[in-house]
């Protein structure tokens, strides 16, 4: 039960959202999902993608410039 505890707690974000977030088109987030990088789940014909694994990539994309 603890499982389905958590999965409630989860919110998970549309192509557009995470694409929104980002700041990058919908194409690349659909390519960073089926290459793998960016964890999902398919709803019917479209994919969700959980609100943490897009704040957890972008804490590891940081690149120190300068």
């Amino acid at each position: 039960m603890s499982t389905e505890r958590q999965l409630a707690e989860v919110r998970f974000l549309t192509v557009a959202e995470v694409a929104a977030i980002m700041r990058v088109s919908k194409m690349t987030v659909y390519r960073m999902v089926h290459a793998g990088e960016l964890p999902a789940i398919r709803v019917g014909r479209s994919f969700r993608v959980p609100e943490d694994e897009v704040h957890a990539y972008l804490r590891t994309s940081f690149v120190d410039t300068a």
